[in-house]
């Protein structure tokens, strides 16, 4: 169990950069590390925070996953972060032009439209009822 609590202090020695990103009920470590070699890579840390339910008995807690980047996938993994978050940007847009568009539908719609649209027809005119 030492060795465990050696080596995971150790580990957190090994950071040379970080930056910390909070987000909500999350944070992100950016860290930048070296392996063996001394070559650098990016451990990227989601922590989340767990609040138990219930009676109170149980202790908060963090859920924590972990990426490990290394420095020859750093230009694929750009190139595929930008295209995703562009892609997610688009179709934000889109789905807010969609939203808005379908407001002004609605609003066409709306009783007072209505109301005018039917005084503006005389539908007797067109049809000449007689009862």
């Amino acid at each position: 169990m030492d060795k465990y609590n050696n080596t995971s202090s150790n580990f957190e020695k090994d950071i040379i950069y970080s930056e910390t990103v909070k987000a909500g009920k999350r944070i992100y470590y950016l860290d930048v590390r070296k392996t063996k070699k001394d070559e650098f890579y990016l451990s990227i840390t989601e922590s989340k925070k767990i609040v138990p339910d219930g009676d109170g008995n149980q202790q908060v807690s963090f859920e924590k996953h972990k990426i490990f980047l290394y420095r020859e996938d750093f230009s694929n993994f750009i190139d595929g972060l930008s295209k995703t978050i562009r892609f997610i940007q688009e179709a934000t847009v889109k789905q807010e032009e969609k939203i808005s568009t379908e407001e002004d539908v609605d609003s066409n719609h709306s009783p007072e439209n209505i109301a005018s649209v039917e005084e503006d027809s005389n539908v007797e005119d067109e049809f000449n009822f007689d009862f």
